[in-house]
């Protein structure tokens, strides 16, 4: 994550280089969850996979398509609040939050971390059996889920893992 900070600073420059770069230094930022997705996930993997969307969204404009006019915030916690992250979407912009939100569209509360990663990542993105396996709690509306599922595994692909 200390990548991170060097890049926020490059933002007003991104329209300057070809796209290509841009993708490649992202992925360069994508390192670190990378590593979460094809390995065993931690508690650091919903901040990871915030900041890889947010390097995403503001160095390759492809990427950036997945949010042009959306709104949306969510929270995501464990059950017990040891993981609790919020993010806002509004319009091409992103907006983390390391310790949640208040107001929010959509909550997803999971059992665990691998619990959300196979949620978010399952093959055949089928919420409704981690739904009823009781690994997942969604309160708010089903659709801002699926949207960000689909861009957490266009974010898989960006990165080669899915």
């Amino acid at each position: 994550m200390s990548f991170w900070p060097r890049v926020a600073s490059w933002r007003p420059f991104r329209y300057l280089w070809p796209e290509q770069l841009g993708h490649r230094i992202a992925r360069q930022g994508c390192r670190q969850l990378s590593d979460q997705l094809s390995g065993a996930a931690t508690d650091a993997f919903v901040d990871l996979l915030l900041v890889g969307m947010q390097l995403f969204l503001r160095l390759w404009k492809p990427y950036r398509r997945n949010i042009k006019g959306f709104r949306g915030r969510y929270l995501f916690r464990t059950v017990d609040d040891r993981v609790r992250s919020g993010v806002v979407f509004d319009n091409e912009r992103i907006m983390r939050h390391p310790n949640g939100i208040e107001d929010w569209d959509v909550r997803v509360s999971f059992k665990n971390v691998p619990a959300l990663r196979s949620f978010l990542f399952s093959r055949d993105q089928d919420i409704l059996s981690s739904l009823l396996r009781n690994e997942v709690e969604i309160d708010g509306n089903l659709n801002y889920v699926y949207k960000f599922a689909f861009m957490a595994r266009d974010l898989g692909k960006e990165l080669g893992l899915v």
